[in-house]
This record gives C-alpha cells, sequence and structure tokens, in this order.
C-alpha cells in the first residue's frame, strides 16, 4: 500500500490597524488602515497567490485527481480578497472546480476565541463554514484552528459539532518517543481523528529553503523526496503544513521556490512509493493507531510549539480579556456592525505583534509586523479597543431605553386589547383613527385616559414617599445649618393650633409649662424631638438633665 503526503496551506492576510492616537478616541470609528491593507493584499496577490494558483493549475492539469492539496482560507483573508483582489478569490474558485483541492473549516477571523469563549468560537466557525459553502461550494468535514492550536477539551468540543477530523502540531513534548507520520484520535472521542504535521520536513521548505547558512542548501526535488523515501518503513503519512505566503512572498521567486515545488510532484510520482491526498480523504484511508493526550494548548508557532506568542506576557493577556470581556455586551446589542468589528479585532496577529520573544522567534514575529516595538503594538490596539468599548457602551444604553419604550407600549396594548371587547369600543377607535389619521395605540390611548390617570396617580405618591425619608436624612445631616432646620421646624409646631392656643409664641418660660403639661402624654413626640434640640443648641444639654430631676420650670426661669 502507498504512504500518503498532505498538502495543507494556510491562507491568511492580516488586516492591519492605523496609528490611533489617544486623543482620537470617542473622535475616529476607522480603525483600519485602508491604504496599507490594500498595498499589502495586492503586493502578496501579484508575488504568491495568483502565481502560485497557476502552479497548480498547472500540476493538475497535467495530473489530474493524482495529485491533491488542502487549503483553510480565514474570513478576513476572503473579505480582503472582495475588496481589494477578487481576481485572486477567482483563482481559488478555479482550483475548487477540478475537485483535487479540499477546502477546511476554521475560525472565521482567525482568532483565539478556542482559548476564551466557546460560544464564540462555535458561531465563528458557522460563520466560516458557510463562506466556504457560499464561495466555493464544499461543506467543510475537516477542522483546522486557527495557528494549529488544539487540546483535548477543544477537540472535544469540535467532536461535538460534527467534524470527523482535525489538524494539529506534532509537538515533541506531546509526541515523545512517537513518530508524527500516523493518525492518531482524540482520548475521548475516538471519532475524531488526528492529522500531525512534520514539523522538521514543513519547515525545511518554509523557513529554511532560502538560508544560505543552511548544511542542506541548496534544497533541490529530488533531494528532498529522498528525505521522503528514508523516513522509517512502517510510517503511514507525512503531513506538509505550511503558511501558503512561503511561495514568492516569504521565499522569493528569486530563490527558486516555485520551480522547486513545480517539479516536486513529478519525482514524489516516479522516485517515491507516496500518493497525494487530502486530510479527508487520507483519515478515511488509515486507522487511528493510538490516543493522543494533549492537556495543555499547542500550537505550530515559535520552537515551544504552545500559545505563548499570543498569550505569553502581561500586555497580551490584558488586551485578550479586556477584548472578550465585552461579548456578552456585543451580543445584547446584536447590533452587525459592532460584532463585525469585534470579531476583526479578535485576528491573532493584534496579539502577536505584542510578543516579547525577541531572543527565541524574534525574527520571525517581525514579519508583516508595523511596529518597532511591542509596547506600541499594545499601546495602540488598547487605544482602538478604548473608542470601541465607548460605542459598545453607547449601544448598550440605546438598546436599554428602546426596550422599556417597547415594554411599556406593549402593557398598553394589553390593557387597550382587554378593554376593546365592545362594538362601541372598536367603531370609536376606528373612527378616531380615520378622522385624525393616527395609529391605533395612539387613538386607544385617546379613548383610554382614565387608566393613564390611574398609573400617574401613584407615580405621584411615590415620589412623595422618597421625598419623605430625604427629609429626615437632611435633617441628620444637616446638623451644621441649625437655622434653617429650626425654619422647617417650624410649621410641624403650627400642627397643634388647635391644641394650644399659640401660647408658644410668648417669649417667656410660663407658656413652656402648658406646653409641658400637654406635651406629657405625646411622649412620641418628645422622643422624636429630642434629637432636634441636641442639634439645634449645644447649651440645651443642661435643660434635659432638669427635666429630669421633674424641675425644670424653675431651674429654667433664672437662665431666662
Amino acid at each position: 500500500m502507498k504512504k500518503t503526503l498532505c498538502l495543507y496551506f494556510q491562507v491568511h492576510q492580516p488586516m492591519r490597524l492605523r496609528q490611533y492616537r489617544f486623543f482620537d478616541i470617542g473622535a475616529k470609528q476607522d480603525y483600519y488602515d485602508e491604504f496599507a491593507n490594500r498595498s499589502i493584499m495586492q503586493k502578496v496577490a501579484s508575488r504568491c497567490y495568483l502565481p502560485m494558483n497557476q502552479v497548480l493549475q498547472d500540476i493538475i492539469a497535467e495530473y489530474g485527481d493524482a495529485f491533491q492539496v488542502s487549503f483553510s482560507i480565514t474570513g478576513t483573508a476572503i473579505e480582503q480578497f472582495e475588496k481589494y483582489a477578487p481576481e485572486v478569490l477567482d483563482s481559488f474558485k478555479a482550483l475548487a472546480k477540478t475537485g483535487c483541492v479540499e477546502f477546511l473549516s476554521e475560525t472565521c477571523s482567525h482568532s483565539l476565541a478556542a482559548l476564551k469563549n466557546f460560544n464564540e468560537f462555535e458561531e465563528q466557525i458557522i460563520l466560516h463554514r458557510a463562506l466556504i459553502k457560499k464561495h466555493f461550494k464544499q461543506t467543510p468535514a475537516v477542522f483546522r484552528n486557527t495557528e494549529l492550536i488544539y487540546s483535548d477539551e477543544i477537540g472535544a468540543k469540535i467532536a461535538g459539532m460534527g467534524y470527523s477530523v482535525m489538524l494539529t502540531e506534532g509537538a515533541r513534548h506531546v509526541l515523545g518517543w512517537k513518530s508524527p507520520n500516523y493518525i492518531y484520535a482524540h482520548p475521548e472521542r475516538p471519532d475524531l481523528k488526528l492529522l500531525l504535521k512534520n514539523y522538521r520536513l514543513s519547515d525545511d521548505i518554509a523557513f529554511r529553503f532560502s538560508d544560505r547558512g543552511w548544511n542542506e542548501w541548496p534544497l533541490t526535488a529530488e533531494k528532498y523526496v529522498g528525505w521522503l523515501n528514508n523516513i522509517a518503513a512502517k510510517d503511514e503519512i507525512v503531513n506538509l503544513f505550511m503558511d501558503y505566503e512561503t511561495f514568492g512572498e516569504h521565499q522569493p521567486v528569486e530563490t527558486g521556490i516555485f520551480a522547486f515545488f513545480r517539479h516536486l510532484p513529478e519525482q514524489v510520482f516516479t522516485r517515491s512509493k507516496f500518493e497525494f491526498l487530502t486530510p479527508g480523504k487520507a483519515a478515511k484511508k488509515h486507522h487511528a493507531v493510538a490516543p493522543l493526550h494533549v492537556p495543555y494548548p499547542i500550537s505550530w508557532a515559535d520552537e515551544e510549539r504552545d500559545v505563548s506568542a499570543w498569550l505569553g506576557n502581561e500586555l497580551q493577556n490584558e488586551a485578550v480579556d479586556k477584548l472578550y470581556q465585552l461579548t456578552e455586551k456585543i451580543k445584547q446589542v446584536n447590533e452587525k456592525n459592532l460584532l463585525h468589528e469585534f470579531r476583526c479585532l479578535q485576528a491573532s496577529d493584534h496579539f502577536y505583534y505584542m510578543c516579547t520573544k525577541f531572543f527565541s522567534d524574534g525574527a520571525v514575529h517581525k514579519y508583516f509586523n508595523p511596529y518597532n516595538t511591542p509596547y506600541e503594538a499594545f499601546i495602540n490596539y488598547m487605544n482602538v479597543l478604548s473608542d470601541f468599548t465607548i460605542r459598545v457602551n453607547n449601544h448598550v444604553e440605546k438598546s436599554n431605553t428602546k426596550r422599556g419604550k417597547i415594554s411599556k407600549k406593549s402593557l398598553t396594548l394589553q390593557e387597550i386589547s382587554t378593554n376593546a371587547n365592545s362594538k362601541l369600543v372598536k367603531q370609536k377607535l376606528k373612527k378616531t383613527i380615520m378622522s385624525k389619521r393616527i395609529s391605533p395605540l395612539a387613538a386607544a390611548l385617546e379613548l383610554e385616559p382614565k387608566p393613564a390617570a390611574k398609573k400617574a396617580a401613584p407615580k405621584k405618591k411615590a415620589v412623595a414617599k422618597k421625598a419623605a425619608p430625604k427629609k429626615k436624612a437632611v435633617a441628620k445631616k444637616a446638623a451644621p445649618k441649625k437655622k434653617v432646620v429650626a425654619k422647617k421646624a417650624a410649621p410641624k409646631k403650627v400642627v397643634a393650633k388647635k391644641a394650644a392656643p399659640k401660647k408658644v409664641v410668648a417669649k417667656k418660660a410660663a407658656p413652656k409649662k402648658v406646653v409641658a403639661k400637654k406635651a406629657a402624654p405625646k411622649k412620641v413626640v418628645a422622643k422624636k424631638a429630642a434629637p432636634v434640640k441636641k442639634v439645634v443648641a449645644k447649651k440645651a444639654a443642661p435643660v434635659k438633665k432638669v427635666v429630669a430631676k421633674k424641675a425644670p420650670v424653675k431651674k429654667a426661669a433664672p437662665k431666662k
């Protein structure tokens, strides 16, 4: 039986943010540098996408379905193809019609949602699957996550969505002594098969092809096929996964990369026991040899093969967390433009530019990076995110206001419907609508003034009830304003006009005796008045002590 060679290419074009200053927050909402994005897309299209697609067309024309490849094209790349380079999208559609190209599923915006929010992760997969069906007339059965990020938890989620095959990295710290040249399975969902990247053979093309310091330079198709033949006899499959921009962009045409790939199929067919298959067909051909346990997320990035390229420092984690905190608000608002911008801001490239791993993989992170330092990338992104957050909060307030108005109207309509059973009411409604040319709700409100009045009454009472405790609270806190308290307290004593012929007006203490006699039964009033006296006059304290001795009048006289 022939061994399998899988060629998989990632097509992703990042959207570059413009320089967004602090004073732009709240003033400008154009976050992306349209000129830069257009020029970059057209440059990569002329160097990579168009010439390499033509190479594939020529190979397929020569060998037919014996040559097969697969792509995952992100939603952001498709969007930029439509805006800036529609001829590129047409060339991919032409490849799809050959029947020799399989298009894989992934997140729509090339995001890290799998690590932060599974609901958003699932929604982006569904959206991307619809895009693939729309443009390439295929329904993907194979899933490839952003940057090959994978873990047992993510795999279980993907299996639950109906996928049977998933691509990921053949990381050494996960495989141990195992070989990446087999198909493995999820430990808890054996129905999900895992295809692992052979990173050594893939990186020989993607990174080392034009390195003149490499001891294997120059790399030829004949030499490469010899390496394929040297793998263990029992190995079944070799997966070559790489960025599509490797051809013509990362490795310029002057390096001979197009000529190398053009002759690779011929050497495979004539000098090896390999056949080209897409991931979907390879998974049907081979059985999983063992479960593969991946407790922590892995990826194909950097030497560590983990997610530290995007979440490896405080800057990145703060930016990612602030962004995904808006998820519930975005879903609450349900505004298409905001949701689209929210997903564009999730693109992993924004956080990749904030990486501080200068020593191990600094050169890789500088490619296509518009910032001089990770700190500039962080500040610019957070300025954009601050403005976006303000817009989201404003939309939430507006939506809450609209919902409040709608609920009031719906309640009114319910009341009207219950009172509109009689024919007379219905006739009046029709006459009012026809004569005044107003809405049924407005006509009903004119005919039903009483329910509105009943609703208005409790509002006033509610205000009065709420106002009462405010006065008491003011009295307690308004201790320094003694005069004001005295003025407001005066009308409260006027209430007892019938009980006493205003003898309190007299300046002499004599009428106080009368007040004391009548005030005796009203102990409740005295208890409430006590704190007021303490606050009004500090010298009145001894008077209260005299009252306690039951001789207030005799000792009060000499003071006056």
